[in-house]
């Protein structure tokens, strides 16, 4: 078989076990990082692992292989050119994106276990403040950039994740699709169910389901409020759902509230009625751990 032809039956593979029943997503990248003191400082955030802490990196995906992932998510929240410009490492966009790639990759090799990389494609601004999204041009030239080059990196799905906005998030997905990998969207809510933009939920379903990704899901949300989010995207898309959650949110005032979800256990009873509502792609979003991931893997197995 031809290198073509492998890369063609992995991606078919994993759509197939993705429809057959429950995947298991990784979690959080960037608080993890923090958590085992890496610096996590702006405007870089957690591409300054790839440059100053890749064994701490590599670590945390070796984490959540163990932990039960089945799928592990590329460190490229923060490796668009966009958002390494401030930083003078905008050249090097191209190859931090591809060196996140092989770490995850050698994670795998390492484990040994049949898992997929996700990369990771984020907003080209601050995911909480959609009305810093870029005008529509930029949008369509940069997501095409980023998803032409994760997947000539060679990931097996794309993950368009913490979208705030419709336009960004169909912009994104239509990118990402027109790659031919597998495509997962993820929409960030807040706390009253809408994309932070305002806009209701039920109007990105629709759109997005129109782009044809292989599934649409909730991310960065509040664990113990996900089961509202996920039930609207239930009920306006015929494709796939997921989630993976916060174990806090961030008040009016910008403060992060910790809820129960901090702990492993009470973050996998959430994500049974997750389950339950049809969820079949879960992991975890800020603040969760390979610990929150083992107690997926566990409660499941139950």
């Amino acid at each position: 078989m031809t290198e073509s032809d492998i890369e063609s039956t992995e991606r078919s593979e994993f759509r197939q076990r993705m429809r057959a029943g429950l995947l298991l997503l990784d979690g959080a990248t960037g608080t993890e990082l923090d958590r085992r003191g890496v610096n996590i400082s702006l405007p870089l955030w957690s591409a300054h692992a790839i440059l100053e802490a890749p064994d701490t990196l590599l670590q945390i995906h070796l984490d959540y292989l163990r932990a039960g992932a089945q799928v592990i998510t590329t460190n490229t929240f923060r490796t668009h050119r966009r958002n390494l410009e401030p930083s003078g490492l905008g050249e090097r966009a191209q190859e931090l994106t591809h060196r996140a790639v092989e770490i995850a990759r050698q994670a795998i090799k390492v484990t040994g276990v049949r898992a997929y990389v996700a990369g990771s494609i984020s907003p080209l601004e601050d995911s909480y403040a959609p009305q810093h999204t870029p005008p529509a041009a930029a949008l369509t030239a940069e997501h095409n950039a980023m998803a032409d080059c994760l997947a000539a990196c060679g990931v097996d799905v794309l993950l368009v994740e913490t979208m705030n906005s419709v336009n960004e998030a169909v912009t994104a997905t239509r990118s990402a699709v027109a790659t031919g990998r597998p495509t997962l969207t993820s929409i960030v809510c807040g706390r009253d169910g809408q994309l932070l933009s305002g806009e209701p939920l039920s109007i990105a379903a629709k759109a997005l389901t129109q782009m044809h990704p292989d599934a649409l899901l909730i991310n960065c949300t509040s664990a113990p409020e996900m089961h509202l989010p996920l039930a609207s995207l239930r009920a306006n898309t015929s494709l796939p759902v997921g989630a993976y959650g916060n174990v806090g949110f961030r008040d009016k005032q910008g403060n992060w509230v910790q809820t129960d979800a901090i702990k492993p256990e009470v973050y996998a009873a959430y994500a049974i009625r997750w389950r339950a509502a049809g969820a079949t792609l879960i992991g975890g979003c800020c603040g969760t751990t390979p610990a929150h991931i083992a107690a997926l893997r566990n409660a499941f197995r139950q």
